[in-house]
């Protein structure tokens, strides 16, 4: 049999790769997605073929995760549980798109990923999967029959009895997850949710203590809401997300503290920066005050819970957030302009926006005199909106 692994190199896809090979004498053709984590990829070619892989893909897809997945979803303004960016949630969809890709080309009968059982992230990979080729065969260990361990220490004490090089320890206090938009972390330590979290957490941003007794501005600029350039000059997306990362991380912008419910229904604890995507969210949302229409707004702004349930479940490849996206990009048409920010110690003010399609019409709006607008006018529409109320009061009986 042939498997093609999702593989990053980490503990549990490092025994993953070798327990495939003892358990179904399988030929494993290792995949690492380079979706922006920076960590350090050099060597890990090396690595998957000394542990047994027959062959091994390492593959930059930062420019196609800004473009075609991080980028519409802000156009949504997607906000789980009105707190969580969905910073692992989008990345998980082109993984597993491109794990397909590459079965199919190996003529792999398997795809095998390390999530748990108990997490999102297996559901996210194997709809997925399921969603782009309907005949694949998935192996899932944690979830296996023939996977005998219960915990990280057991999977340390096979990487140590099969001579499989780590770099973790029993003593790591938690799990971090990175991509171009944001980081997380959880368990080990995090698990107790009264416990602040260690300084060791902050990796994408400063604590806001050491964050600069100075301001800064940046203006981000967008076409059709989709953010194009940064302070005036035009980027490529995931330049674009990496120069936002750095101008909110100097500042402490971005990093939140929350309990989430995962898909299975059990509450999970977990630590995101996401610096640039914070700028990003404000930025936008900033841009369609002056660009969109109320009752269009009203409406797609009804829609993001479930799209952001969409995203964070897993179901990016589905007719529903497909159709729901077709929405959404029309709602953007006009919004096209700049918008202007303050960061300062964790903060990220609004202080600007222009458009080409802006709404705001300072003849109309106006606390000076003015020829467009006869306030006279507002005593019927008053009088129109009261009626149904009026009549309601006048129909109800007095209390005994």
């Amino acid at each position: 049999m042939k498997v093609v692994l999702a593989y990053s190199g980490g503990l549990d896809t490092s025994c993953i790769l070798t327990w495939l090979q003892e358990k179904y004498q399988a030929e494993v053709i290792t995949f690492c997605a380079n979706v922006g984590q920076d960590e350090e990829l050099d060597g890990l070619h090396e690595k998957a073929k000394a542990c047994g892989a027959v062959k091994s893909y390492i593959e930059d897809l930062t420019e196609e995760f800004a473009r075609d997945f991080i980028f519409p979803m802000f156009q949504a303004n997607a906000i789980y549980e009105n707190m969580y960016l969905l910073g692992t949630s989008i990345a998980r969809p082109l993984i597993a798109k491109r794990l397909v890709e590459i079965a199919k080309a190996e003529n792999a009968e398997f795809i095998c990923h390390g999530a748990t059982g108990k997490g999102n992230d297996q559901v996210r990979f194997e709809l997925t999967a399921y969603a782009l080729q309907p005949d694949i065969k998935i192996i899932a260990p944690w979830r296996s029959p023939d996977w005998t361990f219960k915990s990280r220490t057991d999977l340390i004490n096979y990487a140590k009895q099969r001579q499989i090089p780590i770099t973790v320890s029993a003593a790591k206090p938690y799990s971090m997850d990175r991509n171009l938009l944001h980081i997380s972390f959880e368990g080990g330590v995090l698990e107790d949710p009264w416990l602040e979290s260690p300084i060791e957490t902050h990796v994408l941003s400063v604590p806001v203590e050491q964050a600069p007794d100075q301001s800064e501005y940046v203006v981000i600029g967008f076409e059709k809401g989709i953010p194009v350039s940064v302070n005036g000059v035009v980027l490529s997306p995931a330049k674009l997300m990496r120069e936002l990362n750095r101008l909110g991380g100097k500042h402490a912008v971005g990093r939140i503290d929350i309990v989430e419910t995962r898909f299975t229904g059990m509450k999970d604890r977990g630590i995101y920066e996401t610096p640039g995507g914070t700028i990003l969210f404000n930025a936008h949302r900033a841009l369609e005050s002056i660009c969109m229409d109320r009752e269009v707004m009203s409406i797609r702004d009804q829609l993001i819970p479930q799209y952001s349930n969409m995203v964070y479940n897993g179901f990016w490849f589905s007719p529903e957030r497909e159709f729901l996206q077709a929405a959404i990009t029309e709602s953007q048409k006009n919004v096209t302009g700049e918008v202007r920010l303050k960061l300062y110690k964790g903060n990220c003010f609004i202080v600007g926006r222009r458009s080409p399609y802006t709404l705001y019409d300072p003849e109309v709006v106006t606390f000076e005199r003015d020829d467009v607008y006869n306030q006279a006018d507002a005593t019927g529409f008053i009088k129109l909106n009261a009626l149904r109320l009026r009549i309601g009061a006048k129909a109800r009986k007095p209390e005994a």
